[in-house]
């Protein structure tokens, strides 16, 4: 029998800039194939067409692994399960670094998405850490780490491969993450869960959260629309410098210097979640999304000059970031304050549909890309926003329905 009994918070806390820091070295590593996929082609011979699917790979792997084991946040120590995960990192990273062909390639990355999920049982311990009021804040300086670990990791990449080849990128992030595990050990503090749940019964809770949440529902197909938008920009920006410009993976990676510029909007976003209410940055940053996509639709061909193209795809890389890190951290605050006992599923579910949506417009911006080159890409990207704003409209109309259940035993009793 599952038992609902909330255990207190006691104990040291691990500090904030750490949990950026967990977050940062675990989700970069997901990122790091994204402006080496022309240079794995040509290891390969294969097409860019046929080598954007190591992006979807990894962003399936990534869904996948928060589907199932994210949820294992609410009924394991989470200390422990956080070592484990990061040490599976280092594995699936030295497959990757090894993968004799495009096939082990894709099968290696889906593995090192699959165990990248640990950046999620990292984020939902920073609300427990601060009081209600402050909880946009905690969410926005995690958020931090995580989103400069997605950005510097294409520059990263990009800087490595320029020196060692693409293989040595994954050879020394292995060892970064090899690092970290003794790191977690010494630092962090145990956390035992909330509460005595059992595995089956956290994963049949995944849907009743999902069934009896409208705000978690509207929030996650929102989130999944604009992280698919935001995608498509990144998986095909290292064609478009080729294609347009002759430039390789290391200015590609380059490119995430700039938006790393934007993801310190983070704690901003946060603070201002906490004011003036999640639904208001969310429209904000969607505004942002939409305004980027005008910068980046710059066509050198058409008689602009390319240090003008140049320029309005950094300035439109900058808008770009800043909403989406902007629309990132206002749904996981207002998702976070559902059901506190259950922040890693709810976790689970918001970002198991955010990375579907990203493997989706990952898949897509390959094909646009093939078919109708930077057009189709930026109408694709651009359809995406105005989806998102749609179901951001609609859920403006019901603000006034609320989460039903609020409690671990409420939740139990609905599965």
């Amino acid at each position: 029998m599952t038992t609902s009994k909330t255990s207190t918070k006691s104990g040291p806390t691990a500090p904030l800039p750490f949990l950026g820091l967990a977050c940062a070295v675990g989700v970069s590593t997901m990122y790091y194939n994204q402006p080496l996929l022309l240079e794995m082609s040509h290891s390969y011979g294969v097409t860019a067409g046929r080598v954007g699917f190591v992006a979807v790979a990894t962003q399936v792997g990534y869904a996948i692994g928060l589907f199932t084991f994210v949820p294992l946040g609410d009924v394991l120590e989470r200390r422990a399960l956080m070592m484990r995960m990061y040490g599976a990192v280092t594995v699936a990273l030295l497959l990757v670094a090894l993968a004799p062909g495009l096939g082990w390639l894709i099968a290696g990355s889906l593995l090192l998405g699959l165990f990248a999920s640990v950046t999620h049982v990292v984020l939902p311990i920073a609300p427990d850490l601060v009081s209600q009021e402050q909880r946009g804040r905690a969410i926005g300086t995690v958020m931090t780490g995580l989103l400069l670990g997605i950005l510097l990791a294409r520059t990263f990449a990009g800087w490595v491969s320029g020196i060692h080849g693409w293989r040595w990128v994954f050879v020394v992030a292995a060892v970064i993450n090899g690092t970290f595990v003794p790191l977690i050990w010494k630092v962090m503090p145990k956390l035992p869960p909330k509460q005595q749940l059992r595995y089956a019964d956290a994963m049949k809770s995944l849907w009743t959260l999902f069934r009896t949440q409208p705000l978690l529902r509207e929030s996650s197909v929102v989130g999944a629309l604009v992280f698919a938008s935001f995608s498509c920009f990144w998986t095909t920006l290292a064609f478009l410098l080729q294609s347009h410009y002759g430039l390789g993976a290391g200015v590609a990676g380059t490119f995430g210097v700039v938006g790393a510029a934007g993801a310190l909007v983070a704690p901003l976003a946060g603070r201002l979640s906490d004011r003036h209410g999640s639904r208001w940055v969310i429209s904000l940053g969607m505004g942002l999304l939409a305004f980027s996509y005008i910068l980046l639709w710059v066509e050198e061909p058409a008689g602009i000059s390319t240090t003008f193209h140049i320029i309005a795809l950094v300035v439109g890389v900058l808008v770009l970031d800043v909403g989406a890190q902007m629309t990132q951290v206002a749904n996981q605050t207002r998702i976070f304050g559902l059901v506190p006992s259950a922040r890693s599923r709810l976790n689970t579910v918001y970002m198991t549909v955010y990375f579907t949506g990203a493997a989706i417009g990952s898949a897509l911006a390959t094909m646009a890309w093939t078919h109708w080159k930077w057009n189709g890409v930026c109408c694709l990207a651009i359809g995406f926003i105005v989806l998102a704003g749609l179901r951001h409209a609609i859920g403006s109309r019901h603000a006034g329905e609320d989460h039903p259940v609020t409690s671990e035993e409420d939740l139990l009793l609905e599965a």
